[in-house]
């Protein structure tokens, strides 16, 4: 058995979790509604006090997808509740991000500044405090959407392994390498 399919979801006050006939879960909660499409194979129950997933038999794909919308409609409930929160570092002389609306304009040592647009449910905003390293916080109920956000923000200047450079997930820690040995 999935161990992780089997633990029963519980349901925090105020969120409400409802199965369509087509298998597609919508969480209501105090901060949003998230919307997930289940497969068919995989039973969803909801009773008062949480929800509880089934899977017909032991087939390797049935156990993986047990598991899988296990924790997705578990994010989902945790989001609408609490909502979720990724901080990215800009580490460079000149890095800076400033965030108008659903645009995030950031200067990452290239010729022109990077203008990147945002999802509508995602909020953002950046932060530069003297001594410190510029800060974009990104949030939203969405964990899936926060993340691949947060990744693409990273890639644009990944960090560099010499002078550590770059955009970073706040706590990320950097290998660093030697560089060039002193000439003779």
């Amino acid at each position: 058995m999935s161990r992780i399919g089997k633990k029963p979801i519980t349901l925090a006050q105020g969120v409400t979790v409802s199965v369509s006939p087509a298998n597609e879960i919508t969480v209501k909660g105090p901060k949003g509604e998230l919307k997930q499409l289940v497969d068919r194979d995989i039973k969803v129950e909801v009773t008062t006090d949480g929800v509880s997933l089934s899977r017909p038999t032991d087939q390797i794909r049935h156990r993986a997808l047990h598991g899988l919308y296990r924790s997705l409609i578990s994010n989902m409930v945790d989001g609408v509740t609490n909502g979720y929160r990724k901080e990215l570092e800009l580490v460079g002389v000149g890095f800076r991000a400033a965030v108008t609306g659903q645009q995030v304009d950031m200067a990452l040592g290239f010729s022109h500044n990077i203008i990147f647009e945002l999802p509508k449910e995602i909020k953002a905003s950046a932060t530069a405090e003297k001594g410190q390293n510029p800060r974009l916080i990104l949030e939203g109920i969405d964990k899936q959407l926060i993340g691949q956000v947060a990744a693409k923000i990273r890639s644009l200047r990944k960090p560099e392994p010499y002078k550590g450079k770059g955009v970073r997930f706040a706590g990320e820690v950097v290998r660093r390498k030697a560089g060039k040995a002193a000439g003779k």
